[in-house]
């Protein structure tokens, strides 16, 4: 079950939501653990044990750190066997394999491919796992001994399956106590809301055209970038739509969530732009894996060995493949590349400039981030650059046919209707709103029901 489907819109959110609010207030994580489960079970039944298993061993975990919290060298191990655990769990489902295939093709060996079907969101839910013993071992949070609120701080549904990576420490408050009101559930409405249009209205409009482009067997340049530039689009919605979903729902349960995305397509720079895009998982790796490595407090080569560590391990939370492989590489030479001494350069260079090289650099990055067939790759990268031909007469019949939405799309990418909106007056404001909300709602329930086009690109992560 998906936030853009009609299921969940009108059957499971507002029995949830009716369940929860009618619930006594000491009833209420349970009853979100409870849901969550259900939620999850809804697509995967079979792996909730895997997800009460990783909520029981963190828990446990938890304890045994604050237990021996006198020792530390006991308490480091508590830490370490968690992350074990979970670093397990992720490497069997999601990149086993991609391992043994790998080793198979190399060595001779037979070693099982069990082709087993990934668990929907472990990539989200084991991160926010290992910061919960992490945080309670360096004193960020306190432990968590209640194992219901635990549980439901890991199966938590807005944010379960694609996040935002909710680190524990930053919701641990809001677990024990949050506010509800009004106004809050109110303003989550219109932000789930705001999401929904972004996902159904703009992100699938545009996706096809990716699709189209894809599948193309005579590509040329033009039709590569444009079909590049809809990836570009459809990523950016379908992903920050489902952020702003999840933001949502969680102010309707009374939860703060930070923000995921900060307008990445107007940067100036790769290293903007990744302070701009899927800031929780920059944030995560910055605070459990830069951090703990040295961060830039070390010696040069050291550095530089962090950086391209923690964009390896980027590239390779995002898939089991050659492509996130080399996207992440790619990234970490480039974030390199500007920290070093091409940060200096572009600092020269007109504001237009420096965002046109960072689009070139993110675009390139989506080919290798989208096409996960090496040989694919390296067709699609030649027809980029001219090699199949510059132009054809259906590119000119896809731009003629795209361009309305591309142009809807590139302001909706930018800052310029939040401007927009925030010079209005509040009066205006305050009649505008539930006309708008509501007409985003009939918009997206008519879209659902009449489409059979709605594909969600981080569920597989």
């Amino acid at each position: 079950m998906i936030f853009s489907s009609l299921p969940f819109l009108f059957f499971y959110l507002t029995t949830v939501l009716a369940v929860y609010k009618l619930s006594p207030l000491k009833l209420r994580n349970l009853v979100l653990l409870l849901v969550s489960l259900f939620f999850y079970g809804w697509g995967e039944p079979v792996y909730i044990l895997i997800m009460l298993l990783s909520i029981v061993v963190d828990y446990v975990h938890g304890m045994l750190v604050e237990r021996w919290r006198s020792d530390d060298r006991k308490a480091r191990r508590a830490v370490v066997s968690s992350v074990f655990f979970n670093l397990a769990i992720l490497i069997f489902f999601k990149y086993w394999d991609f391992i043994a295939g790998n080793v198979n093709a190399l060595t001779g060996l037979h070693l099982p491919v069990p082709g087993l079907p990934l668990p929907i969101g472990i990539s989200f839910y084991t991160f926010q796992t290992m910061s919960y013993t992490i945080d309670v071992y360096r004193r960020d949070a306190p432990v968590q001994k209640n194992p219901v609120t635990f549980g439901a701080y890991v199966t938590l549904f807005p944010q379960l399956i694609a996040g935002p990576i909710v680190r524990y420490k930053s919701v641990a408050d809001q677990l024990e106590n949050r506010r509800e009101d009004l106004e809050k559930f109110v303003s989550g409405i219109r932000r789930f809301l705001v999401g929904a249009a972004k996902k159904v209205l703009l992100a699938n409009a545009i996706g096809q055209l990716w699709d189209q482009s894809l599948a193309s067997e005579s590509l040329t340049a033009v039709g590569a970038w444009l079909g590049l530039a809809a990836y570009a689009f459809q990523i950016y919605f379908d992903f920050s739509g489902y952020s702003d979903m999840a933001i949502g729902l969680g102010r309707m349960l009374g939860f703060d969530f930070l923000e995921n995305f900060n307008y990445p397509y107007i940067s100036k720079s790769v290293v903007e732009f990744w302070k701009r895009w899927h800031i929780s998982l920059t944030t995560w790796f910055r605070e459990y894996v830069y951090f703990p490595l040295g961060g830039n407090r070390v010696p040069k080569w050291k550095w530089i060995r962090n950086i391209l560590t923690v964009w390896l391990l980027t590239g390779i939370w995002h898939g089991a493949g050659w492509n996130f492989l080399l996207w992440g590489l790619y990234y970490g030479v480039w974030m390199l590349s500007e920290r070093l001494f091409l940060g200096k350069w572009l600092e020269k260079l007109p504001g237009a400039l420096r965002h046109v090289y960072a689009m070139f650099i993110v675009l390139i990055g989506w080919a290798l981030f989208a096409v996960e067939d090496l040989g694919r790759l390296g067709g699609y990268m030649t027809s980029l650059f001219g090699g199949s031909g510059l132009f054809s007469a259906v590119d000119g019949y896809r731009l003629r046919t795209y361009l309305p939405t591309l142009v809807i799309l590139t302001v909706a990418s930018t800052p310029w209707m939040k401007n927009l909106w925030e010079s209005l007056g509040e009066r205006t404001r305050s009649v505008l709103t539930p006309l708008l909300t509501l007409a985003s709602l009939v918009l997206c329930t008519a879209s659902l029901v009449d489409a059979g086009y709605n594909p969600f690109l981080y569920f597989r992560f």
